[in-house]
């Protein structure tokens, strides 16, 4: 019989929360569809069995982040009391088990005090080895060679199983077979500083379980109830644990989307939770349908796209919120203007609603670099933004790397950016040399490039070997500084990037983080490629460098002052969003080979990739924006897009579409197709590679105009008014005409993207 407060606390819950909430007898399945209310079913679910007695020693609640456990943990306080509330065993995995770890670290041969291993200190013990192992440090990369060990820890495949696996193929494919012996000495290490990583908490929690029954038996008694959130995104080691504590009474509850799994990369597996029934027959299952966050319209697109997923568990998610409008899908002829038509829709939306705030909107996007045109776009507007999770697009490492190049190849005597890259990419020149040359430049009062050009004669105590590396570095930074005199911004950026040896160290290892680092360089030379050709068009025949460098720099000091702003739209990748709500959702960049990714080439990947834009649609509130682009500039050149086939997976019932929207979308970009890639070639680059515009075939080419012998059919076709189609900037119309036949200048409102002066011999437009 429930009591006066478990009837109180169950109330303001639908009847398929309650049930959820209720039933505690066997293992149970929540399936939490988005916005539906989880994170209150969990709270009243625990506090619901303390009210019925179950002390909460005997429950353990796990969570994926710390934030979240504290948030449970002060709800439930709420609802039952702080005193009773602290006894709860509640966080996430590695926090658990990591106490029972010490707890229990007789058994394991483990010091009780065992210090904790973060990423950054794993790093280094793996740079550490690989150095005393003498192996090339450029292929054994520490983030690369972590993710293997860490494959191989959540698999529970010790040194000596490793090493007879399949695994190790894939190692010799990727040119690192010595990972095999790297991650024996790796466990040797930190067993010798008393040190575990992450990865061996859940590792070594398995192990303790496995082979010591009673302590499992133990543990099994004490939890009498277990709780797991967010089950979707969980490991084969963290699937293991709950399987051991919960085979002998089965009190487990479960709760997470299939639909919102989207970890895989981190070794989270669908599977676990499509499979929970195979693995406790007698489950009952719940499902949480009823969206509370999002419009009808909203909620009924990303049904209609989740739909076409052939492996899920299914639901009906419905919302009785307000119909609410459909969701707007905004077409850009190029990747420029389509961030000049989000950041003027959010300006629009801004000013039409009140209150207004910033902190309202959102920009979502599949990669890290898409974010520079975006930023670049809400600067324009003075919109305060912040990157939530990351750094603004100029701040990033690589860029700045780049960055760093150029202003060296401009300023020999540049020192903070000849201390960035002296050794970037390694190239054998260490701290103790660089602490002799910056000694020399000290007592010779000269820059430290200009000491390691001539060594000898500033006799810096090192052995000829060394002195010949810092000679061909600047050797090659010279070089650099001659190409500026012959190449205008973009070629001279191009022909860096290739012959630094950054491009070239990046692409050893195809990990996550160098495939995003290879992505910000590209958006980076296209941001420059962007800068070229509007100066050309304004009538600078040759668009310095220098000048880009310094808009940079301005562009940089800005985001500083931003970053102190309270009130600010958020800008974030779709993965970092999930278990966010905003009342206006912008998802950027839905096009193929971005979203589906181009990595996604099998038919598991691709749906993976469709609850990630599922993920992405179902954090609206009120509005949803999808934008997609004509065309892109990406490795190198402009190329031509295509809006995503997940766009015509929804509804269309449920969108406002462009008028010029198909639903066939089969000629997809083909990469196989091309030639080789930019990022590729080791030939220096000696003009543009960027491919003249195709143009629509309702439109006259300008070229066809202005090869005409007389200049007056140029000015009587191109006249104030009539409208143009721009390769950057799409459509505007000439509001005036200036200067003589050799100088005209023609004056552009576009649509999308402003005013624009431009000089008429070099601007690549059509007339429409």
């Amino acid at each position: 019989m429930k009591s006066n407060h478990a009837e109180a606390i169950i109330e303001g819950l639908n009847s398929s929360q309650k049930e959820a909430v209720m039933y505690n007898n066997g293992p149970s399945l929540i399936i939490a569809g988005a916005g539906s209310g989880k994170t209150r079913v969990l709270t009243c679910k625990i506090a619901y069995l303390l009210e019925l007695g179950l002390s909460p020693e005997r429950i353990v609640a796990l969570t994926f982040t710390n934030k979240a456990a504290r948030e449970m943990k002060e709800r439930i306080a709420s609802m039952v009391g702080q005193k009773i509330a602290k006894r709860l065993v509640m966080g996430t995995f590695h926090a658990v088990f990591s106490r029972i770890l010490r707890t229990e670290s007789e058994y394991l041969t483990i010091k009780k005090d065992f210090v904790i291993y973060d990423t950054t200190d794993a790093k280094n013990t793996i740079k550490t080895i690989v150095k005393e192992m003498q192996l090339d440090e450029k292929m054994y990369k520490p983030a690369l060679v972590l993710s293997r060990i860490s494959y191989a820890k959540n698999n529970l495949l010790s040194p000596a199983a490793y090493a007879t696996s399949t695994l190790i193929d894939n190692d010799f494919y990727a040119k690192i077979p010595r990972v095999k012996d790297i991650y024996p000495v790796y466990v040797s290490r930190l067993k010798q500083s008393s040190a575990l990583d992450f990865d061996d908490l859940l590792y070594y929690t398995n192990v303790l379980f496995r082979d010591f029954p009673k302590v499992k038996e133990k543990y099994q008694d004490i939890f009498e109830f277990i709780l797991v959130d967010e089950y979707q995104d969980i490991n084969f080691a963290q699937h293991l644990i709950v399987k051991f504590l919960a085979e002998k009474h089965h009190r487990v509850c479960v709760v997470g989307d299939d639909a919102q799994s989207i970890y895989s990369f981190r070794g989270a597996n669908i599977e676990n939770i499509l499979t929970f029934k195979d693995t406790y027959p007698e489950t009952r299952v719940f499902k949480l349908e009823q969206n509370y966050r999002s419009t009808q319209n909203i909620v009924g697109a990303a049904n209609s796209l989740i739909s076409k997923n052939k492996f899920k568990i299914k639901k009906d998610v419905f919302s009785e919120n307000e119909p609410g409008e459909k969701i707007h899908v905004l077409t850009a002829y190029s990747d420029i203007e389509e961030g000049y038509i989000v950041a003027n829709k959010m300006q629009e939306l801004y000013h039409q609603t009140t209150p207004n705030s910033w902190n309202d909107f959102v920009v979502l996007y599949r990669t890290n670099s898409q974010s520079r045109l975006i930023e670049d776009a809400l600067r324009k507007q003075s919109i305060p933004y912040r990157i939530y999770g990351g750094v603004s697009f100029y701040q990033r490492a690589e860029v700045k790397d780049v960055l760093a190049y150029i202003r060296l190849a401009i300023n020999n005597d540049d020192e903070e950016a000849f201390k960035r890259i002296v050794n970037s990419p390694s190239r054998g020149i260490g701290n103790t040399t660089l602490a002799k040359v910056f000694a020399k430049a000290q007592l010779f009062q000269v820059s430290a490039f200009q000491v390691s050009a001539n060594p000898m004669q500033y006799n810096v105590e090192i052995n000829a070997g060394t002195a010949t590396k810092l000679i061909n570095f600047t050797n090659l930074i010279h070089d650099f500084t001659l190409q500026m005199s012959q190449m205008d911004a973009y070629q001279v950026a191009s022909y860096i990037t290739r012959n630094a040896g950054i491009i070239r160290n990046l692409q050893e290892s195809k990990t996550a983080e160098n495939i995003s680092a290879l992505e910000n360089i590209d958006e980076l030379l296209s941001s420059i490629y962007e800068y070229a050709e509007q100066k050309k068009e304004e009538g600078e025949e040759h668009p310095s460098i220098v000048e880009y460098l310094s808009e940079i720099s301005l562009l940089t000091d800005q985001d500083t002052g931003r970053d102190a702003e309270e009130n600010r739209v958020t800008l974030m990748t779709i993965h970092l969003a999930k278990g966010l709500e905003f009342k206006n959702v912008f998802i950027v960049g839905v096009e193929e080979d971005l979203l589906p990714s181009v990595y996604a080439d099998d038919e598991k990947g691709l749906e993976e990739e469709r609850r990630l834009f599922y993920v992405a649609i179902t954090r609206a509130e009120k509005r949803c924006f999808i934008s997609y682009s004509k065309s892109r500039f990406r490795n190198g050149q402009m190329t031509y897009a295509k809006h995503s086939r997940f766009i015509s997976d929804i509804d269309s019932h449920f969108l406002h579409l462009p008028v010029d929207f198909s639903s066939k979308n089969t000629s997809h970009f083909d990469f196989s197709q091309q030639k080789e890639s930019f990022f590729s070639s080791n030939k220096p680059l000696t003009q543009t590679v960027i491919p003249k515009p195709t143009y629509n075939k309702n439109l006259t080419k300008l070229s066809a105009i202005s090869n005409k012998t007389s200049s007056q059919p140029v000015l009587s076709e191109v006249t104030i008014g009539s409208r143009i189609e721009h390769e950057r900037f799409g459509k505007g119309v000439i509001i005036a005409i200036t200067g003589d036949v050799a100088d005209t200048r023609i004056t552009v409102k576009f649509d999308n993207a402003g005013e624009r002066v431009l000089l008429l011999k070099f601007a690549k437009f059509s007339l429409c």
